[in-house]
């Protein structure tokens, strides 16, 4: 089955006419003012050139528009993405032509049939800090192994609601025959339980590259035979009725029609209908529902709406069995416009019995 996916990728671009170039002689200005006519612009000589020009258009965007409130925010991130996704660098041989660029392996990885072709330079930083990570491991505190993410796939950078749910099954008492993982992504989640003594977790995951990356990690391990993988939405292929689910969803409503990058960030307005109903068939009688969230969505003024308490309120599917709330560390002094908001954050671990 895993052969069969096609991993998400940055597209590769094929011009048929030769594009602007920009290099440390060119006018920085006249070459924003052409990103925003929507012509696209190649990065020569040096690496470092890709980098000057993000950030001159940085501070040119944050001269033109506001970026105080959450939705400014937003907006500012949405047009940065939009320019600076028109200016591109070169591959040739599977390598970045300018001088003193970084080794990515992706590129060899990802697009093993094509060697020559052109990348947005905001990707190419993408695949770079990518590469690191998948290279040199991440440490997540609840887990004794290194996470070696995927390319494309959302890991944990905060750890409080992990340390939530691993203080939780340190002191859970049922059965520990099987879970389910719905969004698995890079797998910490379903980690967890292995640790904790749980003998399979099914896990699904809509983005390929969480299935293709989690397959590649686990190998041959123990694992492999231990967590089970489906790439499918909410519960895929598993009809079975389990002890145990465990539920991160994006924290925050979707205020636009969502690409592939942003559904790890944002949730529709089906997603949590659907996972309850569906939630209700596939837990026992006597079966625990565990779904980790954070109130980020009302501190921002982004909804005053909470997807669980609404089910809790009007669903007539689930009882509340535990709520327990985390506040979040402090932001970087550096982050100050963080500061206000972080100290107002807390994660929450809702645990839901059958009504």
């Amino acid at each position: 089955m895993i052969k069969d996916i096609s991993v998400n990728k940055p597209e590769p671009f094929f011009p048929k006419q030769p594009l602007v170039q920009f290099n440390r002689l060119i006018n920085i200005n006249r070459s924003i003012k052409g990103l925003e006519a929507g012509k696209a612009i190649l990065i020569t000589e040096f690496y470092s050139n890709g980098l000057v020009l993000l950030s001159e258009l940085q501070k040119y965007i944050k001269k033109t528009m506001p970026s105080e409130t959450f939705q400014e925010q937003r907006e500012y991130r949405s047009t940065y993405q939009k320019l600076s996704n028109l200016i591109y660098i070169q591959v040739v041989d599977h390598k970045l032509t300018v001088k003193k660029a970084p080794f990515i392996g992706w590129l060899k990885k990802l697009y093993p049939g094509t060697s020559d072709f052109l990348l947005p330079f905001p990707q190419v930083q993408g695949l770079n800090s990518a590469w690191q990570w998948y290279q040199n491991g991440i440490l997540i505190p609840v887990l004794r192994n290194k996470l070696h993410p995927y390319y494309g796939v959302y890991f944990p950078t905060r750890f409080d609601h992990l340390i939530l749910l691993d203080n939780w099954l340190k002191r859970y008492k049922g059965s520990k025959k099987s879970a389910i993982d719905v969004g698995i992504g890079s797998g910490v989640l379903a980690f967890q339980m292995i640790k904790h003594g749980f003998q399979k977790v099914f896990g699904t995951d809509t983005n390929p590259n969480a299935i293709v990356g989690l397959t590649e990690y686990m190998g041959g391990t123990k694992l492999s035979r231990k967590i089970q993988l489906d790439f499918a939405p909410l519960f895929g292929q598993w009809e079975k009725q389990t002890e145990l689910i465990v539920f991160n969803p994006p924290w925050l409503p979707a205020s636009q029609e969502l690409d592939k990058n942003d559904q790890a960030i944002y949730y529709n307005e089906t997603l949590f209908l659907d996972f309850f109903t569906e939630a209700k068939k596939r837990l026992l009688p006597e079966g625990k529902l565990v779904i980790i969230f954070s109130n980020l969505a009302q501190i921002t003024d982004v909804t005053k709406e909470h997807p669980i308490e609404n089910e809790l309120a009007n669903g007539g599917r689930f009882k509340l069995d535990t709520c327990l709330r985390k506040k979040v560390k402090g932001a970087s002094s550096k982050t100050k416009r963080e500061q206000n908001r972080r100290s107002k954050e807390e994660v929450e671990l809702w645990v839901l019995v059958n009504e």
